[in-house]
């Protein structure tokens, strides 16, 4: 029965649910209601409940003095005779009452809000993020990113719910509580209100320490995780470079940071609870001096001092669980904000509002005076009033040094990046006028930086192309000469070829192995425009010959742009586009361009003294 019940609750909610507006704003108080307003009902009703149990526990001490003050008149063996209706009353709120209210609570707070909102956090914030532009991930650990959506959805969470429980509990109390204390005598509220007055002016002060600090040691966490997810993301490179002391140091000045941070938190602790001890010795002291001067001046009965000195009693027990909870509140607020800088930032590569898709026709791909510069408003632009046009179906090798702006032409065709003036027309589109993902869907890119997701091969190939059938994966597989290895492949669960993971980007596969899934993972794709930079790159030799023959079948009736630092794997292109300081210095065919004996040229001389006999192929040319 209960487990229904749970599960019902469970279900009020979806942890996958998006927003109407997608945009979290910034403010730590908008950014919490932001998530908070998803839970409306929920947190209502929550309030009305603890509200209920709050009356319901500031009913103990009253009991207590009610029963003082039955001991004191009743005569022995009229007990429950002359008072049945008072215990009746008592029992109900105990045994019914209390308990149903607080299991109700338990329920909504538990089962309806807990999962469902550190979920919905996480999920929105997260939804948020990946739309973020290419340059927001590259400015930041990713390590970093995924702690701050982490620790947003249980620091949301706890700081409101932990308001609930502690603020609003205690506010209806100290009602109750004042207007109990001005029935039995007014002189009793005096040291209540000197207590309320001294516990505000420490809870002010303290709390906004406690968010600081908080917010700086939240930081400083975020930094941590960073600096160890990034040796572990790179432990290749940490080991094959030996240098393990000096990861050990970099990270190690980061967690002596962090240890700073703490501290300073919790000398902040320290002060706050000494004050709270002593001011709480005397709110005790002083109402039980009142209260029993009074009965002993005989203004106050048995049962009024009964009722006084554990409302006295309840009130220092609760000051200290307010004060922790406020502070552990206070602690989430500052990570909150925290987190809230770097997940509410706004989204800066947008579609146009109502975008289409792009319609890839034929392929054609015109950059017309294109200006860009990673760094705005700096000097050192990559390109400026850059033009090319590729005709449908042109096989385009791009040829430069490295920084010439080769693989910057490709970013801004993806529009990972847009041009700052002139534009990127496909088959007549302006890649801004279009939806990113449709401008993306058309285009195959096999880059020399290659990662897979740490997911099974199955996975990773057919995100070329999700509906793929296993039969049109396993071909693709083939083709990019592939399949044998991955027939061999058995992760450290037992998973067995396609359903085998590969590691966090690959690490499993050797870096020709992965360029080849990369390869079949394109070829599955089948887009019409195909970008290969430095697709063979990891490859040895044998393989890349087998692999050549699969890639011209692939190109064939697409637009290929092809870059390579390697010359011989372009060379039979349509055209070969020189670049130099992100301008065209020269273009033709491999053999015109070794005619000319000029860029081209001396770039294909350099290496290995020329795959071709160079004098030979400048003589067929003429």
């Amino acid at each position: 029965m209960l487990n229904r019940v749970i599960d019902w609750f469970n279900t009020r909610y979806s942890p996958v649910a998006l927003a109407k507006n997608t945009q979290p704003p910034m403010g730590v108080t908008k950014f919490t209601f932001y998530f908070i307003n998803q839970f409306k009902a929920a947190f209502t009703l929550r309030m009305v409940l603890v509200a209920i149990g709050s009356v319901a526990d500031a009913m103990m001490p009253i009991f207590v003095g009610l029963i003082v003050g039955m001991l004191a008149t009743t005569p022995p063996g009229q007990m429950f005779e002359l008072h049945w209706q008072t215990f009746l009353w008592m029992v109900a709120v105990i045994v019914l009452v209390r308990p149903l209210t607080f299991i109700l609570d338990t329920l909504v707070r538990n089962h309806a809000i807990v999962p469902n909102l550190v979920n919905i956090v996480r999920w929105q914030s997260h939804w948020h993020v990946i739309r973020q532009s290419w340059s927001y991930f590259q400015n930041d650990f990713a390590g970093r990113i995924a702690n701050k959506i982490m620790q947003a959805g249980e620091s949301i969470e706890s700081s409101v719910n932990m308001t609930i429980d502690a603020v609003w509990y205690a506010a209806i109390f100290v009602v109750v509580a004042i207007t109990v204390m001005a029935g039995l005598d007014w002189v009793l509220l005096v040291p209540i209100a000197i207590w309320l007055i001294l516990y505000g002016i420490l809870f002010t002060i303290v709390m906004p320490l406690i968010a600081k600090h908080s917010e700086d040691l939240s930081e400083a966490k975020s930094v941590v995780t960073g600096r160890i997810v990034d040796s572990y993301t790179n432990i290749h490179t940490m080991k094959t470079f030996s240098s393990d002391e000096h990861e050990d140091a970099y990270v190690s000045e980061s967690v002596n940071d962090h240890a700073v941070e703490f501290n300073k938190l919790m000398r902040v602790f320290t002060y706050m609870w000494s004050m709270l001890f002593i001011l709480n010795a005397g709110l005790v002291i002083s109402i039980t001096w009142l209260a029993l001067s009074a009965w002993n001046n005989g203004t106050l009965n048995a049962a009024a001092v009964a009722t006084a000195i554990p409302f006295a009693l309840q009130i220092m027990n609760m000051s200290g669980w307010i004060l922790d909870i406020g502070s552990n509140t206070f602690r989430q607020i500052g990570t909150t904000r925290d987190s809230m800088d770097t997940i509410a930032q706004p989204i800066t590569m947008l579609d146009k509002p109502a975008a289409p898709k792009l319609v890839v026709h034929e392929g054609r791909i015109e950059f017309d005076d294109v200006s860009f510069n990673y760094w705005r408003g700096k000097e050192g632009t990559v390109m400026e009033r850059f033009n090319l046009t590729i005709k449908p179906g042109e096989k385009v090798g791009l040829v430069g040094r490295s920084g010439a702006g080769k693989s910057t032409l490709v970013n801004l065709m993806l529009r990972l990046f847009d041009v700052e003036s002139g534009s990127i027309r496909i088959d007549g589109q302006d890649v801004r006028d279009v939806t990113q993902e449709s401008v993306r869907a058309a285009i195959g890119l096999v880059s020399q930086d290659t990662s897979l997701l740490h997911r099974s091969v199955r996975e990773n190939i057919k995100y070329g192309r999700q509906s793929a059938s296993d039969d049109e994966m396993i071909r693709a597989a083939e083709q990019a000469k592939v399949a044998e290895v991955i027939a061999g492949l058995v992760d450290p669960k037992g998973r067995r070829g396609y359903d085998a993971h590969v590691g966090e980007r690959g690490v499993k596969l050797s870096g020709g192995q992965r360029q080849r899934v990369a390869i079949a993972r394109v070829l599955l794709k089948n887009a019409p425009i195909l970008v290969l930079d430095e697709a063979t790159s990891a490859l040895d030799s044998e393989v890349e010959a087998a692999i050549q023959d699969q890639l011209v079948s692939l190109m064939a009736g697409k637009t290929v742009i092809a870059i390579a630092h390697r010359l011989s794997t372009i060379a039979a292109m349509d055209r070969l586009v020189v670049l130099e300081k992100g301008q065209i210095v020269e273009e033709g065919t491999h053999a015109e361009l070794l005619a000319r004996g000029g860029h081209y040229a001396q770039l294909w001389e350099r290496q290995s003294g020329g795959f071709l006999d160079i004098k030979g192929e400048a003589e067929a040319a003429e």
